[in-house]
């Protein structure tokens, strides 16, 4: 299993507006709750770190868990992560607690969650071998969706991610247009 060029862009690009926002204050367009520039944040937040130690603690999963995703179900990738990023955000605007939430820990929330999901929806072989692989690497993650001392964790971005992914999975259960066909 190979890093996907895409894949590689996207966590380039995250690193690139890193950078940027080392010289404009561009974390300031994150999710803020219930309110109208907040919103911007439902598509930014993902792309904004609040330091170099959180855009590299998001690094490897993304890197790990989007090959995993794309390798094993390459046309629902950009549905997932599309999915994952826009209702996650949403569900944050909606229901989260008023902070400024930025990350990409939601998108990788919701692909540990659709990859466990989808396993055991598709009821094969190979995609339940990846779930039981998946929950078994990642498993620990559960403890970030329930609220923590460290308000400055978005643990309702961890949840509504999670949410997103197993959402995302139920919706594209009856798509075949996974790469394992046959298993």
């Amino acid at each position: 299993m190979t890093f996907n060029k895409n894949i590689i862009l996207f966590v380039l690009l995250l690193y690139a507006i890193y950078i940027v926002g080392l010289f404009i204050p561009i974390t300031k367009f994150g999710i803020v709750p219930r309110t109208i520039d907040g919103l911007i944040g439902v598509f930014t937040a993902p792309f904004l770190h609040r330091g170099i130690w959180h855009l590299v603690s998001n690094t490897i999963p993304l890197l790990v868990l989007l090959t995993v995703l794309n390798h094993f179900y390459p046309k629902k990738t950009i549905s997932v992560v599309l999915f994952t990023v826009l209702a996650g955000g949403i569900l944050v605007w909606i229901f989260a607690r008023k902070a400024n939430h930025i990350g990409a820990s939601g998108l990788i929330y919701g692909l540990v969650a659709f990859l466990i999901a989808n396993g055991f929806l598709e009821r094969k072989l190979i995609p339940i071998l990846v779930s039981i692989a998946i929950a078994f690497v990642y498993g620990g993650l559960i403890w970030g969706v329930f609220p923590s001392l460290r308000s400055y964790i978005s643990w309702e971005g961890h949840l509504f991610g999670a949410v997103s992914g197993v959402l995302s999975a139920f919706l594209l259960k009856n798509k075949r247009i996974s790469k394992i066909h046959s298993q």
